[in-house]
């Protein structure tokens, strides 16, 4: 038995957020021959549910960068890594000290305020949920019973790293922090970040589905294209990324695809080198 878990966006989808048809042949042609397919994303289960039914999968699914484990049978969380008490009143009161506009996701939604909506499309996709209030630090969703999943920020290099200096002084082992300038689009120039829980990473994702599935890690393949992508890349017995990727995440995987989420393939291919099938 073997395990397949690929990434959505930049791998198995295009810049629209469309599936590549001939990777969707490819998942399914491996699911009839009996390999598991995950999907691991940094995507709510809200904003990955569509694929998940369109693909016709049935496992556990890795979604936050894998703070929250879902159960695609049922849609039920297995397993959810979030940030609360305390903890989430301080990583709140971090972001409302630097002004970045700041995006609160919970119980499988975002929230955001009026600073957030010149940036909600780049958001938009990880959920369908997107609630919208006065003040985003007031929003209801920073008191979330599981805790807070994730908040992004989004704004100038000097607001991202005052937010993610004080992080690093206040919650040093509670959460994982990525920075990041935003690479294309209408927002290329403007620097952003991903905050969540440290419990859980693609990697951890990763295993703990191989271990739920049967499936050894060495029989495991991943698919991904980005940072986040490298801790299963570094868990799984093979991986491949996407030939637009970063050089050092290129350097971080088993095997370099020369096709690119615009031109699609990718998937396919790494599902024919590594399990040897071929979707017609």
């Amino acid at each position: 038995m073997s395990l397949l878990a690929v990434d959505l966006d930049g791998t198995l989808l295009d810049r629209q957020g469309r599936p590549h048809e001939r990777d969707a042949r490819a998942i399914r042609a491996a699911l009839a021959a009996g390999v598991r397919v995950s999907i691991v994303t940094g995507r709510l289960y809200s904003g990955t549910r569509a694929f998940v039914e369109k693909l016709g999968l049935s496992g556990p699914i890795g979604c936050a960068d894998g703070s929250h484990l879902v159960h695609a049978r049922d849609h039920a969380t297995l397993l959810h890594f979030g940030v609360s008490g305390d903890e989430a009143r301080r990583l709140r009161d971090a972001f409302a000290r630097h002004g970045a506009a700041t995006f609160v996701f919970a119980r499988d939604a975002i929230g955001h305020d009026a600073e957030g909506a010149p940036y909600v499309d780049y958001v938009a996709t990880w959920s369908r949920d997107v609630r919208v209030e006065g003040d985003v630090f007031r929003h209801g969703l920073w008191k979330s019973e599981e805790g807070v999943t994730a908040v992004v920020a989004v704004g100038t290099r000097a607001q991202i790293q005052g937010i993610a200096g004080d992080l690093a002084r206040e919650l040093p082992r509670a959460v994982l922090c990525a920075t990041f300038p935003m690479p294309r689009g209408a927002h290329a120039g403007t620097w952003a970040m991903i905050v969540r829980s440290s419990g859980g990473t693609k990697g951890t994702a990763v295993r703990w589905i191989a271990e739920y599935e049967g499936v050894p890690l060495e029989r495991t393949v991943a698919v991904g294209d980005w940072i986040n992508d490298v801790p299963m890349f570094e868990v799984a017995g093979r991986s491949f990324v996407m030939g637009q990727a970063p050089d050092e995440v290129k350097a971080r995987a088993t095997d370099v695809l020369s096709q690119t989420s615009e031109t699609g393939g990718g998937v396919a291919h790494a599902i024919e080198q590594a399990f040897g099938i071929r979707a017609e």
